[in-house]
């Protein structure tokens, strides 16, 4: 071992004694909930076309019959199931974030934990313990490279997608917690990780399926990294703070590495988690609520003369610009991204949660009415919402009815996040929505069963081999 000790050290002797001493329920109970979403999400992705790519590709990697694939009956080894499983985490858009580093950790840290533990037959409790520590961690390294005088990420401006990268080591803490469990094989592990952490977010602007997989690639690394700490391999004790480090590598000299080790284990990062109740884009989420609140009032399309959405100025080029194709999205993806189609379509009335993925097929996104009704919708940057951005994305709708009344609704925090929970009748609608695009009502509610069970169960993998198509009748 190496006399030079560094973050990434510290970071692990945390995580030794979270192996060795456990974390309270307090911290156990969030892990599940996250397990319970994110697996939903997973079924929900698994009859998305990006499915077949990853398959096709990581069948021809190794025939190891060691873990589940969401919806398949064949099995893979840990490290390919955790990629297939990952991808369908955040192909939908509908896995959790953190706010402000803007990551989605449990898309790379969930299906790594379930790929390990089940390869393992590891316990309950330790599953969710290393999913915590592992979120931890990689929320950890996003608010290392958050910029909190710009408001923005340091990898978002450099072009780098930081849920991948960060997600990456982050799963590698995770899966050597789950593997060994010491420090040295922890620390070891997350230093490899950094050498095989990528990403890159230039598909936002000029399009590609590539960003689906990143978190996938993410969980992967952090299964093979783990893997090969286990085997002996090691990397530099410096590798987050180092001159040639992570941070100089992926952020300059903006970084603030000291933020992986402040008030670790006292004050945690992942207690602003924010769960998303709708199927699209996060900064579309509180003009939603907006609207479903104003459809509450009673306000009827049919009197709407105009409506006016005001958000954080940075939102503007995600959800409002070029107007024309936000007024109109050309497909349903599109219209998730769109800040006067939701908006519009929330006011009509949706599916699930306020609106669900019905709501965003190509043939939603053509309805006469939705189209109609975006196009009275403006969107302008609002003082109020770009103070508050992006410890939230706060939205102010104004709308002008045709008898001269106005009525105005203004939401500063998202409904799923710290300050306006899903409940859990809530989370549970979402699973339940999700699970049955695959499986029959018995299956899914026996799944859910088992994944809050986690909390006590002595072997977790009765909760995966429940999620195997052989279990529901389902196609693979």
């Amino acid at each position: 071992m190496s006399a030079v000790r560094g973050l990434i050290d510290e970071v692990a002797d945390f995580a030794e004694h979270v192996v060795k001493h456990g974390l309270p329920r307090t911290r156990r109970d969030p892990a599940a909930r996250a397990v319970l979403d994110t697996v939903g999400v997973m079924i929900l992705g698994s009859a998305q076309p990006i499915r077949d790519t990853v398959l096709a590709v990581t069948r021809q990697w190794g025939a190891s019959p060691d873990c589940t694939v969401i919806g398949q009956r064949d099995r893979m080894p840990s490290a390919s199931a955790a990629f297939v499983n990952g991808t369908l985490a955040h192909c939908m858009d509908y896995d959790d974030t953190h706010l402000p580093s803007v990551l989605h950790p449990s898309a790379c840290v969930v299906p790594t934990v379930l790929a390990v533990a089940e390869a393992t037959g590891a316990d309950g409790p330790r599953l969710l313990d290393a999913l915590a520590v592992g979120t931890e961690v990689c929320i950890r390294l996003g608010m290392a490279g958050y910029d909190a005088e710009q408001r923005n990420s340091i990898f978002f401006d450099r072009g780098q997608h930081a849920t991948s990268i960060c997600g990456a080591v982050g799963s590698a803490v995770a899966a050597a917690m789950v593997l060994a469990g010491d420090a040295a094989t922890i620390a070891a592990a997350a230093s490899i990780a950094a050498s095989m952490a990528s990403g890159l977010i230039e598909a936002n602007r000029t399009g590609g399926t590539v960003k689906r997989i990143q978190t996938g690639w993410a969980a992967h690394c952090g299964v093979t990294a783990a893997q090969l700490a286990v085997a002996g391999l090691t990397g530099p004790p410096t590798v987050l703070e180092g001159r040639f480090g992570f941070f100089q590598a992926f952020c300059g000299d903006r970084a603030r590495p000291e933020r992986v080790t402040d008030g670790l284990g006292e004050h945690w990062h992942s207690d602003r988690m924010h769960v998303k109740p709708y199927p699209c884009n996060h900064f579309t989420h509180t003009g939603i609520d907006a609207a479903l609140e104003l459809r509450r009032r009673g306000v009827r399309p049919d009197e709407v003369r105009a409506i006016e959405l005001g958000v954080p100025e940075p939102v503007l080029r995600t959800i409002a610009e070029p107007a024309a194709a936000k007024a109109a999205p050309a497909t349903g993806y599109a219209a998730a991204f769109s800040g006067p189609y939701t908006v519009a379509a929330a006011l009509l009335g949706g599916g699930g949660l306020g609106l669900y993925v019905e709501d965003f097929t190509d043939a939603a996104a053509h309805r006469a009415e939705v189209v109609a009704l975006a196009g009275k919708v403006t969107c302008h940057a609002d003082p109020e919402c770009t103070a508050i951005f992006p410890d939230q994305f706060p939205a102010r709708v104004t709308v002008r009815l045709a008898d001269g009344r106005t009525e105005r609704v203004a939401r500063d925090t998202n409904r799923g996040g710290p300050h306006r929970p899903l409940t859990d009748a809530e989370l549970d609608r979402k699973f339940t929505l999700n699970a049955a695009t695959r499986y029959d009502a018995a299956t899914a509610a026996a799944i859910a069963r088992e994944i809050r069970g986690l909390i006590e169960a002595p072997d977790a993998r009765p909760t995966m081999q429940l999620l195997s198509t052989h279990h529901s009748g389902g196609n693979s």
